[in-house]
């Protein structure tokens, strides 16, 4: 589903470049997969434990950190591309999630790309959820978001009970 759906759905027209970095690969399904497709992949994931047994599956072909998604560890710029995949609604305040979308924005190259997906609420979706958490990103007010983000030409699509997005990052070094 992940390889032959879900990844070539939300990245359809974007070009990764050479340094990637996946936020939130939780267990790895889609990390799996772009390791396979991407030069080099470096994943930051929240959970010790979750980060601990994707760097044990993917031993070399990929770099696993630990570390929040709001508080990047990178320098400035160290990113040709920055992904995500269906974990937005697990960040637990749009607050967060807008520290995610700046922290994305500022470890991203100019000319770099921020693209990934999510999920619409639903109540089958929120059924899903219980017991934890669900902030789910309002796709109409993405656009505006990732704007006051710093980037530029922000474009969120739907598709059933999905919405993929991208947006780029502009200017100079």
């Amino acid at each position: 589903m992940v390889e032959e759906k879900l990844l070539p759905w939300a990245l359809a027209g974007v070009t990764l470049g050479e340094e990637v970095l996946e936020i939130g690969p939780g267990f790895g399904a889609t990390t799996k997969v772009l390791a396979g497709t991407v030069p080099r992949l470096t994943a930051v994931e929240v959970d010790p434990a979750s980060a601990a047994l994707l760097d044990r599956e993917l031993g070399d072909r990929a770099t696993i950190v630990t570390g929040d998604a709001t508080d990047l560890q990178f320098p400035d710029e160290s990113f040709d591309a920055v992904v995500c995949f269906t974990m937005l609604h697990h960040v637990p305040s749009p607050a967060a999630q807008d520290r995610l979308f700046a922290e994305a924005c500022r470890v991203l190259r100019p000319g770099g790309t921020f693209a990934g997906s999510d999920s619409r609420y639903s109540h089958r979706f929120r059924l899903l959820h219980l017991g934890d958490t669900m902030v789910v990103v309002d796709p109409d007010a993405l656009p505006d978001r990732l704007r006051r983000a710093g980037f530029t030409d922000p474009t969120v699509s739907s598709a059933g009970g999905s919405y993929r997005f991208r947006a780029r990052k502009t200017g100079l070094s």
